[in-house]
């Protein structure tokens, strides 16, 4: 399945992504994770032919608008603009299908909103990460600080993308292709020759995050079918056993674990697109 460029308007801002072309096929909305963008599902869409695939690039990443200034990416903006996707499309229920910080706000979308959403696929996270109580405090002074201060920075500029690949091969374990994919959908031509077209404000630490308690609620808020995919080993942001209790709160989940990194969907994709198929068919 090929995968066409497409924009669509939300709120008077720009939204591009890519998109099967699949009519009338089942409907699935794949949201990418931090700092990716559309193409991180570019070799899982060639696994799954037969869906309505469209693949957005979030709010600041990708082809798609940044934030307006004095505006605050957060996990309820994701959400609200998620279903304003999905008004844009016309489609009154669909699939989420996420990675990363994508399934995170995919499962709090089905948390939010459990009469749009059918069916959920969370790849590599699943409600989010967790923050603790008596960090509160301190999280919130450093993004203060940090947002603060970001008008002074200047973007990087690298001459090829030799540079920029390489970096993001090493930062998640990617291979040349598929840190490829990512590089040349996440850059923009410049004078003297690329820098990242990302909005600098999604670097910024996270000013709140959510109590294990009040994520472990979220998680039994979800009424829809629900097939998680890991990769092992885990990520040290997301452990073990952790991770895999989540998916006992599920009302309806099931797991499947395979050996792999971070990026699995983009450097195995015809066993996740296998599990996501079988799932699909229930």
């Amino acid at each position: 399945m090929t995968l066409e460029s497409f924009s669509l308007s939300v709120a008077g801002s720009p939204v591009a992504g890519l998109r099967s072309g699949a009519a009338g096929a089942t409907r699935v909305l794949a949201l990418h994770g931090w700092l990716d963008n559309a193409a991180s599902f570019v070799p899982l869409a060639a696994q799954l032919p037969d869906l309505d695939l469209v693949a957005i690039d979030l709010p600041g990443h990708g082809h798609s608008a940044h934030l307006p200034p004095g505006t605050q990416y957060n996990t309820p903006g994701a959400i609200c603009h998620v279903l304003d996707v999905a008004d844009a499309l016309g489609w009154d229920r669909f699939v989420l299908l996420g990675h990363s910080m994508g399934a995170g706000i995919a499962s709090l979308t089905a948390a939010a909103a459990p009469e749009r959403v059918e069916r959920l696929i969370a790849i590599e996270a699943l409600g989010g990460l967790r923050g603790p109580e008596n960090e509160t405090a301190q999280r919130l002074r450093e993004h203060v600080r940090a947002a603060r201060a970001l008008p002074t920075r200047k973007l990087r500029v690298f001459p090829d993308l030799a540079a920029p690949i390489r970096a993001r091969m090493m930062a998640n374990q990617l291979s040349e292709p598929c840190a490829r994919l990512l590089v040349e959908r996440g850059v923009t031509s410049v004078e003297g020759g690329y820098s990242w077209c990302s909005d600098q404000r999604l670097m910024l630490p996270t000013a709140m995050r959510l109590s294990e308690a009040q994520i472990d609620d979220l998680l039994g808020a979800i009424d829809c079918p629900t097939q998680v995919i890991y990769a092992t080993p885990a990520q040290s942001y997301y452990p073990e056993p952790l991770r895999s209790e989540r998916i006992g709160l599920l009302r309806d989940g099931r797991l499947a674990v395979f050996p792999g990194t971070h990026h699995l969907h983009m450097e195995h994709p015809q066993v996740v697109g296998e599990v996501i198929r079988r799932f699909l068919a229930e």
